[in-house]
């Protein structure tokens, strides 16, 4: 992770991405971006065709990020269980993050099963950021304790 850029940049990856919860396929493709930024593993933004977007329900949270610009929120919602705020898109992000436009983000922590090519990852510590850690990744990563000003 030390050797991500910063500022942070948006990639496409051939990596499988699959998110499974209560029986559940939300997610499933092989066309995602993922965005890299010093001392973060990797967060993974899925294009819409690879999404059960009949899942998902606009959350009216927003937040700012210094580099992608103003985010909007999803709720999943599965027989009946609102897993609220734990997706998010940026509709019009900055040019240098164009490629992400309308792509969606996943918190992988609420959900039964976040595999990257097959291997269930680790959530990035903290709650707030959108990380997602397999084997690929050595920390330490930030949103650990004492981490917040890295």
């Amino acid at each position: 992770m030390w050797d991500y850029p910063r500022p942070a940049i948006a990639e496409p990856t051939d990596r499988h991405i699959l998110i499974r919860h209560r029986g559940a396929t939300i997610a499933d493709t092989m066309g995602a971006w993922r965005t890299l930024e010093t001392s973060h593993p990797p967060t993974y933004y899925l294009p819409p065709d690879g999404i059960a977007m009949d899942l998902l329900v606009p959350n009216p949270q927003r937040s700012l990020c210094e580099w992608k610009g103003q985010a909007r929120y999803w709720d999943v919602k599965i027989d009946g269980e609102m897993l609220e705020a734990v997706a998010w898109s940026y509709p019009d992000p900055t040019p240098a993050f164009r490629p992400i436009a309308g792509f969606i983000a996943f918190y992988p922590d609420p959900f039964d099963e976040c595999l990257v090519d097959g291997e269930q990852v680790v959530p990035q510590p903290g709650g707030f950021y959108g990380g997602w850690i397999t084997s690929r990744e050595a920390g330490p990563f930030k949103g650990v304790p004492g981490s917040r000003f890295w």
